[in-house]
């Protein structure tokens, strides 16, 4: 028996059957090739996974396109589909010009890699779907956030038909979005459409296929030349308050159908833009509301009160909504008129709730009370007997004035909530304080007030004003606009009229803040009318 030596000298036997059995052994199919290129050996895997290859084949010429080509051109490796497998073969050189290719079935090697890099494609997908639809805070946005990411990568055409918002729209709007248009496409659902679409998506919970019966309602939804469309799959558009609508997607007839894994993405990319719809909704009725409120809230037009010049400035705090806590009305009697002007404790909405209240008070009783300090205590006593008063613990300071047109200018009482404190501007540019006192409204059912006389002369000017003005922080200085500037500011504008000095306060206090937050602002300019 002959035999061959290993590196470090120990014989080994030369068997050729105990080397057979070795090679037919492997989990690998081997191909041994000789100087011409030619099949020597073939294992019982390479005849397993290459049947078309035996002793004798030439393998430049061999059946495994991909093999032929890399043994052409001198590849060292190749990797080609085969039989529904997935082969990976190595070239290594033999001693003699002789060579071995080691091929091995990477089939479930290569799925899993594809699968993983399936499931990446889908998370990446739904991560930024996420993020287009949470920074969509309108219906319309929504819906076109909807479209356009689920072209090309979960359909060819994706439509989506929401149900109709009130009952005038008896039809839904649908919005299109193609591979290849340059923009989304809107139109009108027909009625059998809409009916389809409804039935379809209240019946199902989970995607699934249009029926084929129905489709040539689909014919108004596709862009023109799409021809017949391929697999439609229909997802409803699910919010917690049930189907919002639905979204079908649809391919072209050479694009493979809808699997499971599609399915299921379809599903969960539907059921986050389902939810983003419904918050837009929400949205929608929140930015109603608060419309609404704001028009109820804002300061009034001022009206035209013989005998007497006014102007009012208004800032609320919030960036939002241009409303707040800070107030003022003017409400006209025959002999001239009542003002009001004051600060309910807090910001925003909660302090115009509060605002509401007090001035609804205020517009009731008037009717039955024109005299300043008796109209301040029966408004003190209306805010405590509101059924929630005492759980609210809110409060305003107000200044309540009656104006009474004279012979020559404007007698004013005025009444003092615990307000700052209104300031005289006369013609020659004197600013005086007009003392006023008493305990914020609504704090205590026996709050003391107090109320102080002014007469304004033509020409002169009586500001009332709230605490953001005086309060106010600019970003370069730590100290607060103040009643210092307040008074020069006023006395540089003394002998304008009530709208020319309203409007020099607001530019000074603008200029101090510079563009920093700032408080609610509300100011009151009033005087007297020249003789005519």
């Amino acid at each position: 028996m002959t035999t061959t030596r290993q590196p470090g000298g120990t014989p080994l036997p030369a068997d050729e059957r105990l080397a057979r059995e070795l090679l037919d052994g492997l989990a690998e199919a081997v191909l041994t090739t000789d100087g011409t290129g030619r099949v020597t050996l073939v294992n019982a895997m390479a005849a397993e996974l290459i049947p078309e290859i035996d002793a004798g084949t030439e393998l430049a010429g061999c059946p495994v396109a991909a093999l032929a080509r890399a043994v052409a051109s001198g590849a060292d490796r190749f990797e080609a589909d085969h039989h529904g497998r997935r082969l990976r073969g190595v070239r290594r050189r033999l001693a003699g010009s002789r060579w071995a290719w080691y091929v091995r079935d990477v089939t479930e090697e290569h799925a899993r890699a594809e699968a993983l890099l399936a499931e990446r494609s889908r998370t990446a997908f739904l991560a930024q779907a996420g993020s287009r639809l949470a920074l969509a805070v309108h219906r319309d946005q929504v819906l076109l956030a909807t479209t356009t990411l689920a072209v090309p990568y979960l359909a060819d055409v994706a439509v989506a038909l929401p149900r109709p918002t009130a009952p005038a729209e008896p039809h839904a709007r649908w919005i299109r979005y193609a591979d290849g248009e340059p923009a989304p496409v809107t139109g009108l659902a027909g009625p059998a459409l809409t009916s389809a679409v409804a039935k379809l998506a209240g019946d199902r919970a989970e995607p699934g296929p249009w029926p084929d019966a129905p489709r040539s309602e689909l014919a108004d939804l596709l862009p023109p030349g799409f021809g017949p469309p391929g697999m439609v799959l229909v997802s409803p558009l699910l919010s917690a308050s049930g189907s919002a609508g639905a979204l079908l997607l649809i391919r072209r007839p050479g694009r493979a159908g809808f699997d499971r894994r599609d399915v299921e993405l379809a599903r969960e990319f539907a059921a986050r833009a389902g939810a983003a719809l419904a918050t837009a909704d929400l949205h929608g009725e929140q930015a109603h509301l608060a419309r609404v409120l704001q028009t109820s809230l804002l300061p009034p037009e001022l009206p035209v009160v013989p005998g007497v010049t006014m102007a009012g400035g208004y800032r609320a705090a919030g960036d939002t909504l241009r409303i707040g806590g800070d107030f003022y009305e003017v409400f006209p009697h025959p002999r001239g008129a009542l003002f009001a002007l004051g600060d309910v404790c807090g910001k925003g909405v909660g302090a115009a709730v509060l605002t509401g209240r007090v001035r609804q008070s205020l517009q009731t009783l008037r009717l039955v009370e024109q005299r300043p300090l008796e109209l301040i205590h029966l408004l003190n006593q209306a805010l405590f007997d509101a059924p929630d008063a005492a759980r609210r613990s809110q409060f305003t300071t107000l200044l309540l004035g009656s104006l009474d047109r004279g012979p020559a200018g404007l007698d004013v009482r005025i009444a003092g909530g615990g307000h700052p404190a209104p300031l005289l501007v006369t013609a020659d540019g004197t600013v005086t304080t007009v003392p006023v006192g008493g305990m914020p409204v609504g704090a205590l059912t026996a709050a003391r007030f107090t109320e102080t006389r002014v007469h304004l002369d033509p020409g002169d000017l009586l500001l009332a004003y709230t605490d953001g003005v005086t309060g106010a922080r600019g970003p370069r200085d730590p100290a607060t606009f103040g009643e210092a500037r307040l008074r020069a500011a006023l006395a540089a504008a003394a002998g304008q009229p009530p709208a020319a000095l309203i409007d020099r306060v607001l530019r000074a206090v603008d200029e101090w803040l510079d563009g920093q937050a700032h408080d609610d602002i509300a100011m009151l300019a009033v005087g007297a009318s020249a003789p005519a």
